[in-house]
């Protein structure tokens, strides 16, 4: 039996190397010295004591025949995915050294096994490729422990394995064997699940002496528009490509129509995930076997959509449509999709639902109605324009209108259990994407929900305050206004008196960090005096150390903050934009230096508190793709009323006095009703609203904004869901913007909406509006965000 082949080690001297000899064809070893007798006695030589090398026949294995047995082995049991290349090595290994018994004696599947154990035990990640020299050593080790098609050294294998992973330096044994690096998740590995090699005990959670592993905030990473991984939805394979061509600021013209392309491409995919575009096969059957009327008024209805270029020829017929809302040439309303465009007839349509979002020019909505060809063109259905791939004729009318549903993250995922909190489910789902470089949540989302256990949420199960698990965030913070560092100073002191164990993980502050764009301004002192406003916060900053040497603060710009105002004066710039330039912020910088320096010399041991300034928009993640929290800032909700559509149906019926379009009630109702329409009338009549009922009234109205501009954003799953005229963003960098799969948290920070903290569809929305509360004298107001619960609150306090 020939000696397993180690990995690649340092070679030897030669002199210390033994002389080699080469295989006799004689197994009876010989007595003479020439040939290197051994010194001790020869025992007895027994024939039967000597394993023979059992004859194996090679064979040519396709690689397609292997392929359901290693979809098995690596996919279905260790999570695992082949590249063709690498299912092409392992069909060429088994065929030659398993040969025909490959299926009958089951040779081919032990060795698949053991490829599967070695590579999760070297870290090799999700994918398995042919090209890595991982795989190719895997199999080498392989080749020296196999006799007769079968593994008959696997435990000295497995042992070489668990050597390799557990190599250290400096006699410490290093964590990346088990393939965790906080504030570095791209390199994790994935859960090992074979009790057999040992790992079980080579658990995260028992290495207490890491201080990196104790503070919840090592596993915090600050995602860059700009460096996050640009995905591109391709919807002919159904699922997801890296851009791989170099982005540009000054790209071709054709990266604009791409951008639209994307978008409608991933709303319409999630659309056919949706059980209301799925025909229920099962129920339409069953309904056609009874032949029961009661049967098919009950049986799920199911929508399809229509491509606009297929209405041509189909005059009077009714269609649901999935397009892009826009602004036609003649200044009227069309929608458009990959097909075609048409225009647009809303005089009698209905929102769905009504009052509860905004449709604008440049969002994708769904339309109901009907297809009308033009009088003059009725036999041909051109209507005189150029057909596919242009302008059709007539025009559609629309009935209703509503935003695409929203999907769930655990849905998009592919997520089991309860609160999506489970492993990844065989259905559908993008769970071995990721998204934002630190890891998909197939490879690695089981162990951050143990890290996550054990840091932040209490195992007991009991409703605590305070504590590492909060991120405080602070909006609009302008500098320029004397009252700001005010109410920051208030805000701070509250929070650096608890204790430094229970210091928030997180602060951040968004801008616009001056409420005029004085980089604009040219005789008031442009970049100087803006640098002046970011050296007052510094000093502000420097008055509490603790903070500053226990937690993170993360800074988001707004349109008036440099570079960008330089040359907008303030109006929308382009998105997504860089952070503050580092020559404005470079004494906050200094600042935390200082308190780091200070708690080194007086605690003996290393602070890293620091201070980030990132782009608009950005992305936090927090145990890898267990938490992804979005942070912009943008004055959505007035640029929402300026071009959104007013629908007439939307109008109430107590402006109408019965000669508009909408009709009154008629007159014969049943008693019952005609009693809830007086009591509403006499409650009506009341003179002086209380002034409880006025302040409950104005909660309900800002609780009602908040909810229609929530549901406006997560619906188009975009943050910009403007025609780019109103809202300019940047061609390449548009996959920052997409708001899919949805986020476990959102900082939405826009101050002409209301302070909230609403939730829908799983996803955490939190408006912070202006730290100084407009309106009220010497009132401070943020947000603090749970992490343990996902949920947050808005705070208040006098200063």
């Amino acid at each position: 039996m020939s000696k397993a082949v180690l990995p690649d080690k340092p070679r030897a001297a030669p002199i210390f190397k033994a002389p080699a000899t080469p295989a006799p064809l004689n197994p009876i070893p010989s007595s003479s010295p020439a040939f290197a007798t051994p010194a001790h006695p020869i025992r007895p030589f027994n024939p039967a004591a000597i394993p023979q090398k059992a004859s194996i026949l090679p064979i040519l294995l396709p690689p397609a025949t292997l392929r359901p047995l290693a979809f098995r082995t690596f996919t279905k049991k260790h999570s695992l995915t082949l590249t063709s290349s690498a299912l092409q090595v392992l069909a060429t290994f088994i065929g030659r050294h398993c040969g025909t018994e490959w299926r009958e004696e089951g040779l081919a599947e032990k060795v698949l096994e053991e490829v599967a154990k070695s590579w999760k035990n070297r870290n090799g990640g999700v994918i398995v490729q042919g090209e890595d020299s991982g795989l190719k050593d895997i199999l080498k080790n392989l080749e020296g422990s196999m006799s007769g098609g079968r593994i008959v050294a696997s435990r000295e294998l497995s042992r070489q394995n668990s050597l390799v992973l557990g190599s250290s330096q400096n006699g410490e044994v290093s964590h990346t064997r088990l393939g965790f690096r906080p504030g570095g998740l791209s390199g994790l590995g994935r859960e090992d699940s074979q009790l057999s090699l040992g790992l079980s005990s080579l658990d995260v959670e028992e290495d207490e002496d890491d201080e990196g592993l104790k503070d919840s905030r090592k596993w915090l990473k600050v995602i860059d528009a700009f460096e996050q991984p640009r995905l591109v939805y391709n919807a002919g394979k159904k699922h997801f490509d890296r851009d791989t061509s170099k982005p540009s600021l000054l790209p071709q013209p054709a990266h604009k129509t791409q951008v639209f392309r994307n978008r409608y491409n991933l709303i319409h995919q999630r659309l056919l995930r949706n059980e209301s575009f799925q025909t229920p096969t099962f129920e339409t059957l069953k309904a056609s076997l009874k032949r029961s009327s009661s049967t098919l008024a009950t049986t799920q209805q199911s929508y399809k959509l229509t491509p606009i270029a297929n209405l041509l020829g189909r005059n009077g017929s009714s269609h649901m449509l999935l397009g892009l809302l826009t602004i036609a040439p003649t200044g009227t309303l069309a929608i458009n999709d990959l097909t075609g465009s048409i225009a647009l007839d809303l005089t009698h349509a209905k929102a769905i639902p009504e009052d509860g979002a905004w449709f604008a020019p440049g969002m994708i909505v769904l339309v109901d109605g009907t297809y009308e060809e033009e009088n003059s063109n009725m036999g041909s259905g051109l209507g005189g324009s150029g057909g596919i791939g242009g302008t059709i004729g007539g025009k559609f009318i629309g009935f209703f209108v509503g935003g695409p549903p929203c999907e769930r993250r655990q849905l998009t995922l592919g997520l089991g259990g309860k609160n999506g909190e489970g492993d990844v489910t065989a259905g559908g789902g993008f769970g071995w994407v990721d998204f934002l470089g630190v890891g998909s949540e197939r490879a690695v989302g089981s162990k951050m929900r143990k890290i996550e256990q054990r840091l932040i949420r209490n195992p007991h199960g009991e409703e605590t305050e305070g504590g590492r698990g909060r991120m405080v965030v602070i909006g609009e913070v302008n500098l320029d206004q004397p009252r700001t560092l005010q109410a920051l100073k208030k805000l701070l002191g509250l929070y650096a008196a608890e204790p430094e164990e229970d210091t928030p993980m997180t602060f951040i502050l968004m801008g616009n960090f001056v409420k005029h764009a004085v980089m604009a301004r040219g005789g008031s002192g442009g970049s100087i005096e803006y640098k002046e406003y970011f050296d007052a916060l510094a000093l502000t900053l420097s008055e509490y150390p603790t903070l500053l040497q226990s937690a993170t603060f993360i800074f988001v710009p707004g349109d008036n903050d440099g570079w960008a105002s330089s040359f907008s004066a303030g109006a929308a710039t382009a998105l997504p934009r860089k952070g503050v330039p580092e020559m404005f912020t470079s004494r906050i910088k200094r600042a935390f230096a200082t308190a780091n320096a200070e708690a080194d010399k007086g605690k003996g041991k290393k602070s890293d508190g620091e201070a980030i300034w990132t782009s608009n928009p950005s992305r936090l993640s927090l145990f890898g793709p267990t938490h992804e929290i979005v942070l912009f800032r943008d004055s959505m909700t007035g640029r929402l009323r300026r071009t959104a559509i007013k629908f007439a149906s939307s109008k109430p019926e107590t402006e109408e006095n019965g000669e508009g379009d909408i009709e009154m009630p008629e007159p014969t109702l049943e008693p019952e009703q005609s009693m809830d329409i007086d009591s509403e009338v006499r409650e009506a009549e009341s003179q002086v609203p209380e002034p409880e009922t006025a302040a409950a009234e104005a909660v309900s109205s800002d609780l009602h904004v908040a909810r229609k501009l929530v549901k406006t954003v997560l619906d188009q799953g975009y943050l910009s869901p403007f025609g780019m005229s109103v809202r300019p963003v940047l061609w390449d960098y548009t996959s920052a913007l997409q708001v899919y799969p949805l986020p476990t948290a959102m900082v939405l920070a826009d101050t002409e909406a209301p302070a909230f903290c609403v939730t829908y569809e799983g996803c955490h929305v939190m408006n912070p509006g202006s730290v100084v509360a407009p309106g009220r004298r010497g009132v401070a107001r943020w947000v603090e965000y749970d992490v343990r619960g996902k949920v947050g609150k808005v705070r208040e306090v006098m200063f």
